[in-house]
């Protein structure tokens, strides 16, 4: 099946999944959505959040999308269910397989969450941890300055440093074994982040494990790629493609190209659905 797999995110972190789903399913084809104009999620509420997440996989609906991963973990902790619902394809969210690899890693049952201030509060990766390894201690941590440090290439500076060393002091007294990485900035500062807590500490990439997961759906139904790549992924943006090609390169660890800014709001005038949309279950 060739249709191409869409992601979206609310910015530039999802192209971390973007790059594992390269190195894994070299041969798919990417359709990429990363809606800038109205970053960020995690700071939003959980029906907000939801009414995105549903605009968002619309816009990638139109490009004939096999899967749709929700490479946002804000988005994933609040609107999963619904987007699973009321989708009639596969959409993949990063909590649960995050938290499958965290109750498969540690050894003492003591895991940590780092993540927004919205992922940490909605309990996501507890309540998935939890349902596989009930005796699991969760313990969780909002660091909402990690992303703009990212964004601004502040990787491994001493500000950064000083920064992961102050969010973590807590679940370190914690005796965690584990730490999830929860959300899709993290992974470019994973090498920092395990200078902090030491080698002691095993770190969970949600991209990774996410990617593991789809390609064993599409394995499993059928749905791979078949024969070479013969498409360019997509890059679509609802504001400022040039500070997210400057910083998707950095993500992508390769230069970002094909960048297209999208008129978001008109997309959703001429689809329908420039009004509140009325969500299930609310």
């Amino acid at each position: 099946m060739n249709n191409p797999i869409g992601i979206f995110d609310s910015g530039i972190g999802g192209l971390t999944v973007v790059k594992q789903l390269r190195k894994l399913l070299p041969e798919e084809h990417l359709i990429y959505f990363g809606d800038t104009a109205r970053i960020p999620y995690g700071t939003k509420s959980q029906r907000l959040v939801q009414q995105y997440a549903l605009q968002d996989a619309h816009f990638l609906l139109q490009y004939n999308v096999k899967m749709i991963v929700v490479a946002c973990n804000s988005a994933s902790a609040s609107a999963l269910p619904l987007l699973q619902e009321q989708l009639d394809i596969p959409v993949i969210g990063v909590v649960a397989p995050g938290a499958s690899a965290a109750v498969d890693l540690t050894r003492n049952n003591k895991v940590g969450v780092i993540g927004t201030t919205a992922t940490v509060n909605s309990q996501a990766y507890t309540r998935e941890i939890h349902r596989l390894a009930p005796e699991t201690e969760v313990f969780g941590q909002p660091c909402p300055l990690l992303v703009p440090l990212v964004e601004e290439g502040w990787i491994d500076d001493y500000v950064t440093v000083l920064t992961i060393k102050k969010y973590v002091h807590d679940l370190l007294r914690q005796h965690i074994d584990t730490l999830i990485l929860g959300c899709t900035h993290y992974p470019v500062l994973e090498q920092t982040i395990q200078k902090v807590v030491g080698d002691a500490i095993r770190l969970i990439d949600s991209g990774k494990e996410t990617a593991q997961v789809v390609k064993e759906l599409l394995t499993e139904r059928k749905m791979l790629h078949k024969g070479k790549k013969t498409e360019q992924d997509r890059f679509f943006v609802s504001d400022i493609p040039a500070k997210f090609e400057e910083v998707g390169s950095r993500f992508l660890g390769q230069p970002l190209e094909r960048v297209e800014r999208v008129d978001f709001d008109q997309f959703l005038i001429q689809s329908g659905l420039e009004k509140e949309l009325q969500l299930q279950g609310n």
